[in-house]
């Protein structure tokens, strides 16, 4: 007997059978996500973080990682004069810069450590200042995912005082 379905292709119970059983074999975590453990950091972002890597390993460092995303700066230099003023390289992986800038974003309004160091960086030049900051703030998340991922441990942030600022300890 076979199941009739007007949009997918006819499926015999014997196929589905195996199917449902193969299913029920494979371990629910088969992918374990140590990103998901970032407070900020949703699940529908770190699951595109981690479809767009698909293999960390291919990246011996996080600044392999983020030129493959596209947050390295171009070189400009003429003599011994080495421009500031230069933009971010863009060639690279889109998606994967989407969800870094985004997750960054919503990053520094859950994590102490991140608004400090975002703000830190908006203060230093006095051009560009939102988008400097943001995709340096990115850069520590890049290299933040790098080494999560490399490890394959769940994050563990700074400790929290009493008064509820965020112990530099462990930065």
């Amino acid at each position: 007997m076979r199941l009739v379905s007007s949009t997918r292709p006819s499926v015999t119970r014997r196929e589905l059978r195996t199917t449902t059983k193969y299913f029920r074999v494979v371990p629910v975590d088969l992918v374990p996500n140590p990103i998901i453990t970032i407070k900020g950091l949703g699940a529908v972002i770190t699951a595109g973080i981690l479809a767009e890597i698909v293999d960390v390993l291919r990246f011996p460092e996080e600044k392999h990682l983020a030129q493959y995303i596209g947050l390295s700066w171009r070189k400009h230099s003429s003599g011994g004069f080495v421009s500031q003023n230069t933009r971010i390289t863009k060639v690279g992986n889109l998606y994967l810069r989407y969800y870094f800038i985004l997750g960054t974003s919503l990053l520094r309004q859950h994590s102490l450590e991140y608004k400090a160091y975002y703000w830190r960086k908006y203060q230093e030049v006095s051009k560009y200042e939102q988008e400097r900051a943001l995709v340096l703030t990115a850069r520590k998340l890049v290299r933040l995912v790098h080494a999560l991922l490399t490890k394959n441990e769940p994050y563990i942030g700074p400790r929290t005082t009493v008064d509820g600022q965020e112990d530099d300890a462990l930065q």
